[in-house]
């Protein structure tokens, strides 16, 4: 089959051909990105914690009529609260362990600072050295949390200290995950090494390093330093409180309903609300919505523009094959068979759409470039323009399949009589 009849065929359309290909350069390129930001949001809802996440709970509480903390007796009186508090919750049938901590991972809500090899003068709210996201505990943090300890020990009882939300002391000793160890120490020797915390001239030693644990940011402003925790063996002593609580198994529901009660009969001066108790299904839900969200509305986006171009493909293909209804009798009286009008508007439909994908592909990456100076997008692989592509053309084959194939059926005999 030779290109000048097409080619001819057109060049009389043009108005047709230009539609269309734009429709198909433009569905192209928001498809692709849309696949793209779709990939990344199940990437981001999918990415594990560290924790075992199964049992686990968090509880949020405030007091009422608590001291302030801006003075070492209130200090001291918030402490006891806190320790009133742990006691009564370790005292529940079906409760594992708890520890008192100031976030979870996916809380969005955290303290953030850096750790370097070296002392230094950071101005304040600015910190040199490798970002991270420190987690306050005490000593029953990894077994509450299920953290995976893969070198050195864990905290005991007498690393755990305590001070004030405001205070700014720094830690002796911590344990971090094993991409912050990393980060600091690329030869793998961090463990009993010193580093100093948020810039302090005091030094702080390594005793351990986790597998893994999540930042409780999830917004793309954590891709930085998204595994880069740190665990400081501190209550931190606030009018306010989070105790994460490990049930045994079987047991989450009940202890989850029974948390309330002890903590109002440990001391009724407190503030406990409906989202107070979450388990942390609840809180990875919560956290994730937006991004399921904005996964579910671009997929929806996709496939509207993907069904409306194949729609448009199709009616213009049917169009053509009424207009040259008279044509295509003519070639079967002189012997073309069916595959070879098939064949005939398969290929007119891969040159329209090969015009469109190459369109498509230069908006597709200078659609992405725009999302990545506004929107903080990374830049789009690839291979994902090179899908979007093949499935673009297969498309486009598939939608002119049938109006193709209705144009082979045309009897030869019944369209020389209307010559």
């Amino acid at each position: 089959m030779t290109m000048h009849p097409i080619l001819a065929a057109l060049r009389k359309h043009k108005a047709g051909v230009v539609l269309i290909a734009l429709q198909i350069a433009l569905t192209l390129a928001i498809v692709c990105n849309a696949v793209f930001i779709i990939g990344q949001r199940i990437e981001r809802v999918n990415r594990p914690t560290g924790l075992d996440e199964s049992n686990l709970f968090l509880v949020s509480q405030q007091w009422v009529g608590a001291p302030s903390g801006d003075d070492a007796a209130s200090v001291e009186k918030l402490d006891s609260l806190q320790l009133t508090d742990l006691a009564a919750l370790r005292a529940l049938p079906g409760v594992a362990s708890v520890a008192p901590i100031n976030s979870l991972p996916l809380l969005n809500s955290s303290w953030n600072g850096a750790v370097d090899h070296k002392p230094g003068d950071t101005n304040e709210g600015s910190f040199h050295g490798t970002r991270t996201t420190y987690y306050f505990s005490d000593d029953q943090a990894l077994s509450t949390l299920g953290l995976r300890l893969v070198a050195g020990r864990n905290f005991t009882a007498a690393d755990v200290g305590h001070q004030g939300f405001r205070d700014n002391s720094e830690p002796s000793v911590v344990i971090l995950t094993r991409a912050l160890a990393d980060k600091l120490f690329p030869k793998g020797d961090a463990l009993g090494k010193v580093i100093y915390v948020n810039g302090s001239t005091k030094p702080t030693t390594i005793i351990g390093m986790v597998e893994r644990m999540q930042v409780p940011g999830t917004g793309t402003w954590t891709n930085s330093f998204v595994w880069n925790a740190t665990l400081v063996p501190t209550r931190m002593d606030a009018n306010f409180s989070r105790y994460a609580i490990r049930a045994k198994p079987g047991q989450l529901d009940a202890v989850m309903r029974a948390v309330t009660p002890a903590l109002y009969k440990a001391n009724p001066m407190r503030v406990l609300d409906d989202d107070s108790v979450r388990s942390f299904a609840q809180i990875r839900d919560k956290a994730y919505q937006a991004d399921r969200g904005m996964a579910i509305l671009m997929g929806v986006v996709a496939l509207i523009l993907l069904c409306v171009t194949a729609a448009g493909i199709v009616g213009l293909t049917s169009f053509w094959v009424g207009q040259r209804h008279r044509q295509i009798g003519v070639r079967r009286a002189l012997g073309a068979r069916k595959i070879d009008i098939l064949h005939y508007f398969q290929i007119e439909n891969l040159l329209i759409a090969g015009t469109g994908v190459v369109i498509g592909v230069l908006l597709a990456l200078s659609l992405n470039m725009w999302l990545m100076s506004h929107y903080e997008m990374t830049r789009i692989p690839v291979l994902y323009v090179l899908t979007g592509v093949l499935a673009m053309l297969a498309i486009g084959q598939a939608a002119v399949f049938v109006p193709a194939r209705r144009a082979s059926n045309v009897p030869p005999v019944v369209a020389t009589r209307a010559v």
